[in-house]
This record gives C-alpha cells, structure tokens and sequence, in this order.
C-alpha cells in the first residue's frame, strides 16, 4: 500500500470522525475555594468547535489521495 492511499484512508477517517460529532469536549476540573483543609472544585465541560467544511475537506482530500494511490500502483506495475 503507498504512503498516497495509506493517507488518503486516514483522512477520510478522520473527516468521517468531524462531521458525526462536529467537535471535541473535554471536562476542565478547576478549584473555585480553597482555605486550608477545605477546598472547592467544580468541574466545567467545554467543547472546541469543529466546523463541517473541515470534515468535508478532509473526506475529499481522503478520496483523492486514495484514488491517486490506487492509480499510481497500477501504473506502475
């Protein structure tokens, strides 16, 4: 398999991977009061946004650099 297809699958993964959840959350633990033995946390859930032409242009360029892999290794044989 060449570099091109092998690429090329990874990014149709990950653009696949964008456009089902269309960002990346995460839980952020922070301390809001502390005064010696006591102490006070809240836990906050933040999202990074990812935009849907993001995982489109990742899809697209997947599958032209899988079908430019797949070209090249029949060429060349």
């Amino acid at each position: 398999m060449r570099a091109a297809s092998l690429i090329g699958i990874i990014l149709i993964a990950l653009g696949i991977l964008v456009l089902a959840y269309q960002g990346i959350t995460y839980t952020r633990e922070e301390t809001i009061f502390k005064a010696g033995p006591v102490e006070a946390t809240a836990e906050t859930e933040e999202t990074i946004p990812l935009p849907p032409i993001l995982g489109g242009l990742s899809l697209v360029g997947g599958v032209v650099l899988l079908i430019y892999g797949t070209r090249r290794s029949k060429a060349s044989h």
